[in-house]
């Protein structure tokens, strides 16, 4: 364990008011020395959209999120498919629908205000330890032991852990326990982050500017970029299915919405064939949504968590819109404003931008 927590959060504390990151949710310490105090509401929104998420994606998300519902009462009225078309891009959708759950869980069993512990932080849908801690942390300055894969990555280097992931985070939290100071334990967590982001990195870490260089066991080795040591990565399955793009002379696009579990849960999509992440979908023509002089313009890929996905896409020019069930017409204007995963936009855009494959053979043009 480390030998004397409070050097280690008073060096980092120092860096953290020199060196902060400036983020639309956070606080920042000359924020705070003027009387500016965390929402918890921005602290919860930022780490729902954060999960497996770069900060530099979610940044619009965040701020036209708090445009539209600038407070948790306002997102736990707002409508739901509203929700999931201001979410649609960012990725792992049942977020949003936790997002939505809890903001009207907070609105009616709390009046609003979010619990100041992480117990009951964590009975709500979508709070896990890591988001409890970060709210309780950093929306309320109250200590807790904040734990993502940045300060993984920090504390397994400060303790040089050679118990590689998952096994690893129980160490990892105790000492991020003992380091956190009772003052400003959540702009030490942020630190903690901010640290792993800029200097400690994964690959060619700056230890030479670090603030703990001094303390940590990993940097007097030539060995740091080996922490923290993990298991052997799995090979990602690949699944294959088809997409069917029906477009009119207008730019019209036929779409429909998935069923309301699984996979995409709720959002909406062109017309696809049965694929899961278990298993592969019907291949063809013969699977489409209805007949038609469907022609192939090429397969997209889309890598999810746990698979890899990869969809034929086919188009069917019609000259108006037909009154198909199941379904509705988007316009050109609003087909990307829809609640589109970012899959569904990929076999739209697929099917638009090139020509059937069918008449680059006939054009002799290679593919």
């Amino acid at each position: 364990m480390i030998n004397n927590p409070s050097a280690i959060s008073e060096k980092l504390l120092t860096w953290y008011d020199r060196h902060h990151r400036v983020f639309p949710w956070r606080v920042a310490p000359d924020q705070r020395l003027l009387g500016v105090v965390p929402d918890p509401y921005h602290v919860w929104l930022s780490e729902i959209m954060l999960q497996q998420t770069t900060v530099q994606t979610v940044r619009p998300y965040f701020l036209k999120f708090l445009a539209q519902w600038p407070n948790v009462k306002a997102l736990a009225a707002a409508n739901d498919n509203d929700i999931m078309k201001a979410w649609a891009g960012l990725g792992y959708y049942s977020r949003a629908r936790n997002l939505k759950k809890c903001a009207e869980l907070v609105t009616s069993d709390f009046n609003g205000q979010f619990p100041d512990n992480e117990k009951t932080l964590k009975t709500l849908p979508g709070i896990g330890d890591y988001t409890a801690a970060a709210i309780t942390a950093i929306g309320f300055d109250t200590h807790a032991a904040v734990v993502d894969g940045n300060i993984e990555r920090v504390v397994a280097r400060l303790e040089r852990l050679e118990t590689p992931l998952p096994a690893a985070k129980v160490p990892i939290k105790a000492t991020m326990h003992a380091i956190t100071p009772t003052t400003r334990p959540g702009d030490f967590a942020q630190a903690m982050m901010d640290l792993g982001a800029t200097l400690c990195t994964p690959k060619k870490p700056t230890c030479s500017l670090c603030p703990l260089e001094s303390d940590c066991k990993a940097a007097h080795s030539d060995d740091v970029e080996r922490f923290p040591l993990k298991p052997p990565r799995k090979v990602r399955p690949v699944r294959r299915g088809a997409a069917y793009v029906a477009i009119t002379a207008n730019g019209s696009i036929w779409l429909r919405q998935r069923a309301n579990s699984g996979l995409l849960a709720g959002m909406s999509e062109v017309p696809t064939s049965d694929w899961t992440a278990r298993r592969d979908g019907a291949l063809g023509i013969e699977a489409a949504p209805f007949k038609g002089n469907w022609r192939e313009t090429g397969t997209i890929k889309h890598v999810f968590t746990h698979f890899e996905l990869r969809l034929d896409v086919y188009r069917l020019d019609l000259p108006v819109e037909k009154p198909f069930d199941g379904g509705w017409w988007s316009s050109q204007a609003d087909v990307f404003s829809e609640a589109l995963p970012t899959v569904m936009k990929k076999a739209i855009t697929a099917a638009i931008d090139k020509p059937s494959i069918q008449q680059n053979r006939q054009e002799g043009t290679l593919i």
